[in-house]
Formats: structure tokens, sequence, C-alpha cells
């Protein structure tokens, strides 16, 4: 191994006694590959299996905590009992490689899909919609009642129960991606004026009382360390958005919370600024430099060489996630590891797709991506 990168594969032991053999992590990526009533399919478990091999901690894909928060097609379900079997399968093929599994649960909120949600509607913090994108329509969704609002969280809850039941070693809530746990944080889309919108303290209520309830099921019902972790969008482009002041007031409820880790989704780690940036510093070293070593912090965003995930170490991240990197070549590590660097892809071969082992629905997606992966020939 190059010892340039030595510190990629230094051990890391959260608070609660999980050690990590490594710094690097398999980030959470969609696949869109259930099958379809939902349950996770062998083209999935495959995926996964090729991929495990070495990194320090495996995050799955999203799933949805109830049937209308849906946010991908062919997104594996964790909303019912019914799917704890298919659950389980997915925790053991992410833990094949001997890293810890977690299971990323969360609900898609103004993004859910209206054609996959009951009845075709979509629930939100206020009746505002957010704008279309590549996989969701823009809709107008509905508000959520103050008992509503209670059943998710009593979902989020129940969700975890059934990953510890799977046998996945933690959960992490996407708070991220303008999800439903950021449309009730963000004072551009909550417009409520209840006990859960309005003013910075009511707006944190929806998102800490999710974080609350996990807790108290993981207190109840693990019988071993189980992790929980939280992923954040730091900011939102939209005039009267989230900024980074309300950011960092949310980090410090997470760590009065203590939540064993914060990730920080980014379009670059390396690069990517705050929307209001008064200098030259990014997410990440603000970030960091607030947590101060409070909290493990982990951070996705572009990063695809060991040179990449070595600098975002160097400037005190925590844990470093790849995602296209281990689409691209699944046995990153190990070539890191063996002093084959060089041989990394930044780019996806056609006629190397059938090896990579890719969810047929998955290729599909990449295929339509633009910009997300260079492919070719």
């Amino acid at each position: 191994m190059n010892e340039t990168y030595s510190n990629l594969f230094e051990t890391f032991t959260f608070r609660n006694g999980v050690t990590l053999k490594n710094r690097v992590v398999m980030a959470p990526m969609t696949t869109w590959s259930s099958n379809d009533d939902y349950t996770v399919s062998d083209e999935e478990l495959t995926y996964y299996q090729k991929r495990v091999n070495g990194v320090g901690v495996v995050i799955t894909g999203c799933t949805h905590v109830q049937p209308n928060g849906i946010g991908f097609t062919n997104e594996f379900a964790a909303y019912d009992d019914k799917f704890i079997p298919s659950l389980r399968k997915l925790a053991e093929a992410a833990k094949s490689g001997g890293a810890p599994a977690i299971l990323q649960i969360f609900h898609g909120g103004n993004k859910a899909l209206p054609a996959l949600t009951p009845n075709g509607e979509v629930v939100s913090s206020s009746a505002l919609a957010t704008e279309a994108s590549d996989f969701a329509p823009s809709v107008l969704p509905r508000e959520l009642s103050p008992e509503e609002i209670l059943e998710v969280i009593h979902a989020f809850g129940e969700t975890t129960r059934r990953a510890i039941e799977a046998g996945f070693d933690g959960v992490e809530i996407h708070g991220a991606h303008g999800f439903l746990l950021q449309n009730f944080f963000s004072p551009f889309f909550n417009r409520r004026e209840d006990e859960w919108g309005g003013s910075l303290e009511n707006r944190l209520r929806f998102p800490l009382a999710v974080v609350q309830e996990i807790k108290n099921v993981i207190k109840k019902h693990a019988t071993k360390p189980f992790m929980l972790g939280y992923r954040i969008s730091p900011d939102e482009i939209q005039e009267g958005g989230l900024r980074m002041k309300d950011t960092y007031a949310l980090i410090e409820h997470l760590i009065e919370k203590d939540v064993d880790y914060i990730h920080a989704s980014l379009k670059d780690a390396l690069s990517s600024k705050p929307v209001d940036s008064q200098d030259d510093k990014t997410y990440l070293e603000l970030i960091v430099d607030h947590v101060n070593g409070r909290v493990p912090v982990l951070a996705a965003g572009s990063m695809v060489t060991p040179n990449d995930v070595k600098t975002a170490l160097d400037k005190g991240l925590t844990l470093a996630a790849i995602g296209h990197a281990l689409i691209m070549n699944p046995d990153w590590i190990e070539k890191v590891q063996n002093g084959n660097e060089a041989e990394i892809k930044t780019a996806i071969r056609k006629s190397k797709v059938r090896e990579l082992e890719l969810p047929e629905k998955l290729w599909t997606a990449i295929q339509a991506s633009g910009p997300w992966f260079k492919i070719e020939e």
C-alpha cells in the first residue's frame, strides 16, 4: 500500500464501542431495484455483496417508513413487519464483507411519488410544492395534521425496530435532500403556525422528536450497540431557505441527543460552499470546525479517488463516504490496499457493465443521468 493513503485505513471506534476497520464508508445510494412488491431483489443483494468487501461500514439506500413516503420507483420498503424477511436478506448481504450495516430510513415528504402513494396523495409540513426534479414531479402536498405527525414519528420508531430485528447495526435518519424531515426544518417549506412550525425551536421539533423516538426504540429493543446517524443538507438555494446558522443549531441539538454521527450530504465534499458564502471555507471545513470533535462527522460528495478521500480526512473529516466510486470500482478498497490505485476507474465502460453486476434498473438510471456518470464505450 502507498503510505500516502495510510489515514484511510486507520481504525475508528464510536463511543458505543462499535469499531470500524477503516475510515471509508459505502455511501447510501438508491438503486431503483426492488421487486414490484417493494421487497429487496436478488439483483440488489448481488450488487451489495460485490461492493461491501473492505469498507469500514455500509449504509444502504433509503427505505420509506410509511406507504406515502416513497421517494423513488422500485424503492425497497420497511413500513410493515411483512418486510422484515426482505430486510434481513439485505442486512446479511450488506454485512457479508465483515463491516457493520446501517439502514437509511426516511419519508419522501413533498418529494414523494404520487403515482405510488395511497390515493395519489403527497404530504408535507405545509401545502407548498417543491420544484420538479429528474426523480419526482412538482405536486401540491397536503399539510400533515398534528395527529398524523405523531403517526409519522411512531413510524420511524417502528422501522427502527424492524431494522433491529432484521440484524442491522444501526439506522441513519435521512434528514437531507428536501425530504420530510427537511420540509419541517426548512423556514421556506414549513409555513405552519402551530407548535410544529414558525420559530427555529418549533421547526426543530419534528426532526428531534424522530431522533428521540428512535433512541427510545433502540433502548427498548436493541441487545447490542446499535448506531443512530443523521444525514443533513447544510442549506437550501431558495431565498428564505435553510442557511448554515440553522444547520449549526440542528447540529447542537443532535450532539445533545447523543447521536453516533452526523452525515453531511454534499455535491462536492472538497469544494462545495454555502449559498451565502462570505469566504473560501467549504461546507466540510465549516461543519468540522463547528463540531470540533464533539461527534463523528461523515461526508459524501464526489469523492472518487483515494486522493479525494485522503484530502477530506486530512481536513478533519472522521469518515468519508464513497458511492459512485464503488459503483465503478467494486474492489476500490482492495486496489488502494494493494497499491493499485492507478487502476481505479472514473468512468463506466459499457463493455464492462456485466462484470460490475449492476441491477438493470440502476444501469438504466445511470444512462439517463446526464452528468452524474461519465460513460465510455
